[in-house]
């Protein structure tokens, strides 16, 4: 199998080629490189090889680009809320409207398999009780909202030539070289590492699931090779029931970790965004699919890691691993416009 994975170069793609090269499987990737200036640390995954690479934005991707590919892994979007609420024109023409012609191009190609990384922030709002892929989604951001529509608008591409499957990931953490900090628990751990201090904003209270990256890649790895009745067209939140915590229980975790952290918290805060996340289907119904790590884990490789490579505030700080820094600074530099196309 050769398998297409675009945003091979981001948080999530640069551990899922390896994963999947590892596994027998023929890596192409694609990747615009607007976070090619954040490498945090090397492992023993790049002598593995890296993938033949084409350096090109989503949105002028050609029939071309897809041959000889046999499934592809979608992953290139702009990635997370703030960074999705600073232009959701952009957002929307990049994330929906990139997927959907995205989808259709494999489909001209005969590529049958596309499995799409959604997320479970299309939820958005919740009570508390457990929601699950039957729940109605609720978007609160422009990022979640694009999550929804590329679902609805592939899902209705499915048929005996086009073999759809989504998987709604609970909120990534874990080292990768391409690493993220604008998410939660890779964040807290970085402020407790660099500060001894987790000062919360809110009160905490929101629910939040999270998985780890590894896990991410095994999903993705087993919708690509399960039977297609197992996953055509199919809805999959990506995690494990016991991995929802509220925001200051993943404090505390990450408080444990690393010793002699301060955790504080602020008042309850106008962000809405809370939901517990049932994982029960992924696990009865896509074959051979199970978690492997925990926030505790992910807590714990993030403080060998920081002790490994001497990380300090200014490798915390440092723009290339903050998704919306990048690409201000970017846009601020002229190397891309205001539609995101490079200069």
């Amino acid at each position: 199998m050769k398998v297409f994975v675009t945003g091979v170069n981001g948080y999530i793609g640069c551990i899922l080629a390896p994963y999947l090269m590892a596994r027998g499987i023929s890596v192409a990737g694609l990747d615009t490189g607007y976070y090619r200036d954040g490498w945090l640390y090397s492992d023993d995954r790049r002598l593995q090889g890296s993938p033949q690479t084409l350096n090109k934005d989503l949105r002028q991707i050609a029939l071309d680009d897809l041959a000889g590919c046999d499934a592809i892994a979608h992953l290139a979007e702009l990635s997370n809320d703030p960074l999705g609420q600073n232009n959701p024109e952009i957002t929307f023409e990049i994330n929906q409207k990139g997927s959907v012609r995205l989808a259709e191009l494999a489909r001209q190609a005969g590529i049958k398999r596309f499995v799409y990384t959604s997320s479970c922030s299309v939820y958005g709002a919740g009570t508390g009780d457990f929601v699950s892929e039957s729940s109605p989604p609720n978007p609160q951001t422009a990022y979640a909202e694009c999550k929804t529509l590329v679902e609805r608008d592939v899902g209705r591409m499915a048929g005996d030539d086009f073999c759809p499957v989504f998987l709604r990931n609970a909120t990534a953490y874990g080292p990768s070289p391409r690493m993220r900090f604008d998410i939660v628990i890779n964040d807290l751990a970085a402020l407790a590492w660099t500060t001894k201090k987790i000062a919360m904003v809110s009160d905490g209270s929101p629910w939040r699931p999270v998985v780890h990256v590894a896990d991410i890649c095994e999903a993705i790895y087993r919708s690509l090779i399960a039977p297609e009745d197992a996953v055509h067209g199919q809805i999959f939140n990506v995690g494990q029931n016991g991995e929802n915590y509220r925001v200051r229980e993943i404090a505390a975790i990450i408080a444990a970790e690393f010793p002699g952290c301060e955790v504080t918290t602020g008042p309850s805060s106008g962000d809405n965004r809370s939901y517990r996340v049932s994982f029960d289907k992924i696990y009865s119904q896509l074959p051979g699919f199970r978690c492997q790590h925990t926030a505790k884990d992910g807590a714990r490789e993030l403080h060998q890691l920081f002790e490994r490579i001497g990380f300090n505030d200014e490798m915390y700080k440092y723009r290339a691993f903050t998704r919306l820094k990048q690409l201000q600074y970017l846009q601020k530099t002229r190397q891309v416009d205001s539609d995101l196309f490079w200069t």
